[in-house]
């Protein structure tokens, strides 16, 4: 109500509530004015014998209803609902999520902030840190990746040892902070690169070939150069990607939107671009910090003991792929 541009349409909503309100009561008033027979029929009929009596309006009925019009003026003057008149508790629904905002702050930011200091590793094995991860993943990062976090298709398992930017602590909360954008340019419209629709299937059959999928071999020889002067720059030359660009290892089994030859000839020759949004902004990192922590230790590898930590863990970070894999 408080986004009215114009004067008229607060008072215009005042008066209509006020005269509906009201209009109720007057109306109720009108009818207790009137005269009944009881006994007797208005000579209304429906249905061959169904018949409506002169009878008045059960007091119990009347008065329920009076109390109900006086409590509605009541609640016009103590709550907003007239126009832009802020009631005299002045309560909003903004002015109600800020308070339980700022008591859940109040509550429980001092917790995030205690596992903030620690080390992502020993996070990941607190018992309360994990409970705590969890509730968050279900809330920010289940919509994706699912709420067993083993993604679907286009959206990363969390779950396995495939990473795009690396399964290290501080490669998830990069991610989770700042977001990936995830590239893989077209080829489509550059037939010199690629050579055109013939040399896209070579490269796709040669693209199946490394991670052992049934593929023609003629048209993989074929392809196995164009993928070297063309793919190598950001797959590598084995194949084995770059989590430095976050482009997938084409070498394992682990696709994440398809490994049919059309579906990788579809994005060779039409690319794709995917983007995992940054979540510092509403996040925070005490917060982040203990949802990094609960990505780490959802598999892919042993996650250490404080006491002796492990190698950074060799889970993927949330974070989109960039190829058919």
């Amino acid at each position: 109500m408080s986004d009215f541009v114009s004067g008229f349409w607060s008072t215009y909503i005042s008066v209509l509530v006020l005269v509906s309100v009201i209009g109720c009561g007057v109306f109720l008033w009108m009818q207790d004015k009137a005269k009944y027979t009881p006994g007797e029929t208005t000579h209304h009929v429906w249905d061959e014998n169904l018949e409506e009596y002169s009878n008045p309006l059960p007091n119990w009925w009347r008065w329920m209803f009076y109390i109900t019009v006086v409590f509605s003026l009541g609640y016009l003057a103590v709550y907003p609902g007239l126009g832009s008149f802020a009631g005299q508790f002045t309560w909003s629904s903004q002015g109600q999520y800020d308070k339980e905002i700022a008591d859940a702050k109040a509550k429980y930011d001092p917790i995030f902030e205690s596992f903030k200091k620690q080390d992502i590793r020993a996070v990941a094995v607190d018992p309360k840190a994990k409970e705590m991860g969890k509730s968050l993943f279900l809330t920010y990062c289940a919509q994706c990746h699912g709420s067993d976090a083993k993604g679907g298709k286009g959206y990363p398992n969390l779950t396995d040892n495939d990473w795009l930017y690396g399964g290290a602590p501080e490669q998830i909360m990069t991610s989770i902070m700042e977001g990936r954008m995830g590239v893989m340019p077209a080829y489509g419209g550059n037939p010199e690169a690629i050579g055109g629709a013939a040399g896209a299937k070579e490269v796709a059959n040669y693209v199946r070939s490394l991670s052992g999928l049934a593929h023609d071999s003629i048209l993989a020889t074929k392809g196995a150069e164009k993928f070297k002067q063309v793919c190598s720059a950001c797959h590598g030359l084995d194949g084995k990607g770059n989590q430095a660009v976050g482009a997938p290892n084409l070498t394992d089994k682990i696709w994440l939107f398809s490994s049919r030859e059309e579906a990788i000839i579809e994005i060779i020759t039409k690319g794709r671009t995917l983007q995992m949004q940054p979540h510092k902004d509403f996040l925070g990192e005490a917060k982040a910090n203990i949802l990094a922590a609960y990505v780490y230790g959802l598999g892919g590898g042993a996650v250490a003991a404080p006491a002796a930590p492990a190698p950074a863990g060799t889970d993927a970070a949330a974070a989109p792929k960039t190829d058919a894999k």
